[in-house]
């Protein structure tokens, strides 16, 4: 399960609509729309960017242009491909989700260069391997990034404690160094505390290790890597806890119900707390963060971008220039657990505080020091598709009961073909 905000983006799209902002799915600008440079639109789904700051931009800019915001509910990436497609209504500003960004790449000559805008002056500001991310290989810039997910450990102080074993974030990240060491924690935790599992499922495992790598399925040279042995590293580390019985088999219609319960740890991106504290604001004060087994590894995080129908890219650069600066990430860090891609926000009061729901631990201390260490890694634009098949066959040793090797050879048969498809070598 690749848990999301969920619950948060619902509530974030009201929370929208609530604050006075324009919420639609349509209206933008292209061979349709209107070609006033003074008016642009901007389109992103519900807690993809601050509400707060996004308001104040509207204000700040509001003697240059008029700025009218769209948040766009479903299937976002179908929609703006779509409408890219078509060529009319097309926003002037919109944002591209970071698992989304690859399969925009090819088609780069749909969006502005952001270097031409002046993002080459500014980039440094910015963590290096997320602006490559968005970028094409002849070096255009397509994505501004909005934020990261450098991954870590949440675990139940309380449920530690209760099995006698430490509950110091330090102390924990050293106990579970390594994988292994990880899940004899857990085998000893389930031992002293019945009932408890350490992992929500073997396919958040997988999506980690596979993500604490420098490769993925497909290679700069578009072949197909996904029988190697640093895949099938992570499969074995992810089949492992089903193996030593600390696998919560939890699906995405049981997790809300298990985290407040018999989920003692849960391997997450820096805005999953807000998953877990909505999920469980009982246990507030019980959670706790520590490093990763393994070293971090990055699980979402957005752009923005321009599509080439903008109507005054210089305008709208400065807008999301001045939305996603260092300061107006801290702000977004605060008010919406939006993790900045600008490091010198690390630093800044808004992100520097204590947080209550977990016991006063200054989580910065844990997500700033991963966020910086993430390996960069290639991602195809086949690399979801090519995927699939892996996720599909874990969930069905835990349903199914089907043997580890066999879900292995089937899950490379199914996403060779599928790479085949997709044109990879």
């Amino acid at each position: 399960m690749d848990l999301s905000r969920r619950g948060f983006l619902q509530a974030a799209a009201l929370t929208a609509a609530a604050s006075g902002l324009t919420v639609a799915c349509g209206g933008g600008s292209g061979s349709a729309g209107s070609k006033n440079g003074k008016n642009l639109t901007m389109w992103y789904w519900g807690g993809a960017l601050s509400d707060k700051v996004v308001a104040e931009a509207k204000t700040h800019f509001g003697g240059q242009v008029k700025l009218t915001v769209a948040s766009i509910g479903g299937d976002f990436k179908q929609k703006l491909t779509t409408t890219l497609a078509a060529g009319a209504s097309v926003p002037d500003i919109t944002g591209i989700k970071g698992e989304d960004m690859a399969s925009f790449l090819p088609n780069a000559n749909r969006f502005l260069d952001l270097n031409d805008l002046g993002f080459e002056k500014i980039a440094s500001q910015y963590l290096d391997w997320k602006t490559k991310l968005a970028r094409t290989e002849d070096g255009k810039q397509i994505g501004f990034p909005i934020d990261i997910g450098p991954t870590a450990l949440f675990y139940r102080a309380d449920m530690f404690d209760e099995a006698g074993l430490p509950t110091d974030p330090d102390k924990v990240a050293a106990r579970a160094g390594t994988w292994e060491e990880y899940f004899a924690l857990g085998t000893e935790l389930r031992a002293k505390v019945p009932g408890t599992y350490l992992v929500n499922n073997i396919g958040s495992v997988f999506t980690m290790a596979v993500g604490q790598g420098t490769e993925r399925f497909i290679d700069r040279d578009n072949r197909f890597i996904g029988d190697q042995d640093h895949i099938r590293k992570a499969w074995t580390t992810a089949v492992r806890p089903h193996t030593l019985g600390i696998d919560a088999k939890i699906n995405d219609n049981t997790w809300n119900a298990a985290v407040g319960k018999t989920l003692s740890t849960e391997l997450g991106a820096a805005w999953h707390a807000l998953d877990i504290e909505q999920a469980a604001p009982k246990t507030k004060g019980s959670w706790r963060v520590c490093a990763m087994p393994g070293g971090p590894a990055n699980q979402g995080g957005s752009y923005l971008a321009l599509p080439k129908q903008c109507r005054n890219p210089e305008e709208a650069f400065k807008i999301i220039s001045w939305i996603l600066s260092p300061e107006n990430d801290a702000r977004g860090f605060a008010d919406a657990a939006i993790f900045p891609a600008a490091p010198a926000a690390y630093a800044m009061p808004a992100m520097t505080g204590g947080d209550p729901f977990f016991g006063g631990q200054k989580v910065i201390e844990v997500f700033g020091p991963a966020a910086k260490a993430i390996p960069a890694a290639y991602e195809a634009p086949a690399d979801a598709a090519v995927m699939a098949p892996f996720m599909t066959e874990l969930s069905s040793i835990e349903a199914k009961g089907k043997k580890a090797d066999d879900a292995w050879k089937d899950a490379v048969a199914q996403a060779r073909q599928i790479a085949r498809r997709q044109g990879v070598n």
